[in-house]
Formats: structure tokens, C-alpha cells, sequence
């Protein structure tokens, strides 16, 4: 059976695993699936804003808020300027728009320290869009780190010029937790394409003579905190690119002897020779190798990317043979094809 081109990129290997019967064996297909976020085709250009900015009406919440997280005056603000550039790089690196802007903040704010404020007006995305010629909007809505410290006092033994004596060793350890959220606005459209969050945990460790030169060796936490906000920024822009995976299939090695020689030639890589030896079993007067060989014809086809016919194989094993696997692989494939329809839509020109 001749090997197609199609929009997915598939790679093979047949495993060695062996199920419980030895009846099937399984192969790895590496599919593309389609971006959790579809832009629309029309959308060619995209600005960058940064909405983390605390109204002043909710500066006092804000302020009390850090207090008790042991936050730095800079930290969210600096964090949220490294997401911000994270995202931007990383759009213009997939290539997916013609021209993408870093538009900072643009005195937009947020109500809600720490968590999504209400979308943005229409309003106010479109006078963005139309004044820096953008045709979507991606706004960086919430950048949040919130630090929990907490300290030990742990006997060591100090080397002096006496000998070894017993003392005390201060230990501090401080979990941030690093929060972004994001919105993609589509101001043709009157749609918000997406709305996401982002959680990162880091940890960070010091020790000294006293709690206060314990506490001091965390204070190099600021970096690790941007970094991970340049992540957060990469991350979310990986979330409109289609992306690859490895799934899984059955495929059946025992019935007959052709099923046996057909195992050999998949385990080399020759799957259309096997689909020869397969096809001929269709019509074997033994139901249950004719419904294996009915359902391997189907893996086949998937192979090949020929899922219309996969789905036709499949439904002839499980309705006319009531071959065990074919039901759920049917579910399988039509998701695969519903999958491609969105692939296409995807598809920029």
C-alpha cells in the first residue's frame, strides 16, 4: 500500500511489548495535534501589552499583600517586564504572525492584585489596535509572587581553635510561588480567544550563625523570579503552535501465519508489505482472523494518514466481526480527523 503525504508527520517503531495474550503487540506514532488556541487566519499582526500595574484605588490592598508575602517593591514589576519580553520573543520566533510589538504598559492597570481583573473594554482594545496597526491583542493580566519563609535552628558542631564545640546553625527556606495569567484579544472578531494562567514554584535555601544571616542569603531571589517569568512568556506562546506527541496502537501479531511473517516485516519497518499479508486474511473464513486482519488494515491507513479509510476498516472489524479493540479505536480516529479540521484552520498562509 503506497505511503501518502499528509499534513501530519508521522514516526514509527514497532515495540516489543507483548500483551497479556500475546495476541498484539504496539506501535508508537508521533502525531502533530493542533494548538490548545486557534487565531484566526485573518490575524497577521499582534501587540504585547502588560496589565499587572496596581490602580492606585487598590494600592493599599496591594501594599498588604506584600507585607505578608515578603515581596519586594520590584519584584512583581520587573517579573511581569521579563513575561512580557518572554512572550514577544517567543511569537516572533514561531512565525506564525508577520510583525509582532512589545507595547508595554500603556497605562493600563488591574483592579484585582493577584488575581484576573475584568476583560478589557472593546473599547480600549480597539483604539490599542487601530494606534499601533495590530489585529490582536496579547495582554499579560496578572503577575503575581507570593513568599512564605520559614526558619530552623539545627545543633552543629563548630570547628574553633579549642576544638569542636556545640553550636547553633540558623537555617531559612522560602517558597515563592510565581503567578501569570494571560488574554488574547480579538477586536475584529469581539472575542476573546483565550484566557490562561500559570503557576511556578520556586525554592531557596540559606544558612547562618543567626536568623538574620540566614535570611540574607535569599535575597538573590529576584533573578530566579524573572527567569522564570521569561518562561512563563515563552510557555504561553507555545500555546497557539500545534505540537507533537507520541500515541500509542495495538496492532494484532497472532492468527495465522501470515499474521507471524507480518510481525517480522513491521519490526523492520515494512508495514505495507505487512498490510499485503493483512489484507489477505480479510477474507479468512475464521471471524476472528478476519477481524484482526480487518482492524490491523485500519492501523495501517492511519500509518499512511488515510484516516476516512482507517474509519471504514475499523467499523468493518468491530460491526461485522465484533473485533474488541476496533470499537474504541473508532472513537479514536474520528477524533484524530476532528483534530485536522481544527490543523487546517490553524494554517497560516
Amino acid at each position: 500500500m503506497p505511503t501518502k503525504t499528509h499534513l501530519l508527520l508521522i514516526t514509527l517503531a514497532a515495540a516489543t511489548f507483548v500483551s497479556c495474550k500475546a495476541t498484539t503487540e504496539l506501535v508508537y506514532l508521533n502525531v502533530l495535534k493542533p494548538a490548545p488556541v486557534t487565531i484566526p487566519a485573518y490575524v497577521k499582526s499582534a501587540g504585547v501589552v502588560n496589565r499587572t500595574t496596581i490602580n492606585p484605588q487598590n494600592k493599599a490592598i496591594d501594599v498588604v499583600d506584600r507585607i505578608f508575602s515578603l515581596e519586594g517593591a520590584q519584584l512583581d514589576k520587573e517579573g511581569a517586564q521579563s513575561s512580557v519580553g518572554g512572550l514577544a520573543d517567543e511569537l516572533r520566533k514561531n512565525n506564525r504572525f508577520n510583525e509582532v510589538k512589545a507595547l508595554g504598559e500603556l497605562d493600563l492597570t488591574t483592579n484585582a492584585p493577584g488575581l484576573f481583573s475584568a476583560p478589557l473594554s472593546w473599547e480600549t482594545v480597539d483604539k490599542i489596535c487601530r494606534e499601533y496597526q495590530v489585529d490582536a491583542l496579547f495582554s499579560l493580566e496578572l503577575f503575581d509572587t507570593d513568599s512564605k519563609i520559614s526558619y530552623a535552628a539545627i545543633p552543629v558542631s563548630l570547628k574553633t581553635p579549642f576544638g569542636n564545640v556545640p553550636g547553633i546553625e540558623h537555617r531559612a527556606s522560602m517558597l515563592t510561588s510565581v503567578k501569570t495569567g494571560w488574554r488574547i484579544y480579538d477586536p475584529a472578531g469581539r472575542n476573546i480567544l483565550d484566557e490562561f494562567a500559570l503557576n511556578r514554584d520556586l525554592t531557596f535555601s540559606g544558612r547562618g550563625i543567626n536568623p538574620v544571616a540566614a535570611a540574607g542569603a535569599l535575597i538573590n531571589r529576584k533573578e530566579a523570579v524573572k527567569t522564570v517569568g521569561i518562561q512563563a512568556g515563552q510557555n504561553y506562546g507555545m500555546r497557539i503552535i500545534p505540537y507533537r506527541t507520541r500515541v500509542t496502537r495495538d496492532y494484532y501479531v497472532k492468527g495465522t501465519d501470515n499474521f507471524r511473517i507480518a510481525r517480522r516485516k513491521a519490526q523492520t519497518g515494512n508495514w505495507d508489505g505487512a498490510a499485503v499479508l493483512w489484507k489477505k486474511e480479510t477474507t479468512n473464513p475464521d471471524r476472528t482472523v478476519a477481524g484482526r486482519a480487518c482492524y490491523n488494515m485500519a492501523i495501517i491507513c492511519e500509518i499512511n494518514g488515510e484516516l476516512d479509510l482507517a474509519i471504514k476498516w475499523s467499523q468493518k472489524a468491530y460491526e461485522e466481526y465484533n473485533n474488541r479493540l476496533a470499537l474504541n479505536y473508532i472513537r479514536l480516529l474520528k477524533n484524530r480527523k476532528a483534530g485536522n479540521e481544527v490543523l487546517k484552520q490553524q494554517e497560516v498562509e
